[in-house]
């Protein structure tokens, strides 16, 4: 099983990133995905979920009106769209499968003020 985020950097306040986790070795369309992050000296807390079928999603409060997740069963995919960054973004961001033990490496977020 992998689950491989991509897409993450250095960008400024108000500014925008498109998260990516490719996901292999297990039957991806069936499970729940979820994006989660970790601040520096923090715990890792809750971003975003989407169904199976990608119809239903949820979103911490200190995200919902800003970030989007989506995803594509077709190519084992799920995204999340971040806009209107703030620098209490700055996180590594995970992807993982709902009720698994499958995470990825993590990607890096950094948001200048």
């Amino acid at each position: 099983v992998q689950l491989v985020e991509s897409g993450g950097g250095l960008v400024q306040s108000g500014g925008s990133l498109r998260l990516s986790c490719a996901a292999s070795g297990f039957t991806f369309s069936h499970y729940y995905m979820t994006w989660h992050r970790q601040a520096l000296g923090k715990q890792r807390e809750f971003v975003a979920q989407i169904s199976a079928g990608g119809g239903n999603t949820y979103y911490a409060d200190s995200v919902k009106g800003r970030f989007t997740i989506s995803r594509d069963n077709g190519k084992n995919t799920v995204y999340l769209q971040m806009n209107s960054l703030k620098p209490e973004d700055t996180a590594v961001y995970y992807c993982h499968a709902y009720n698994t033990n499958y995470w990825g490496q993590g990607t890096q977020v950094s948001v200048s003020s």
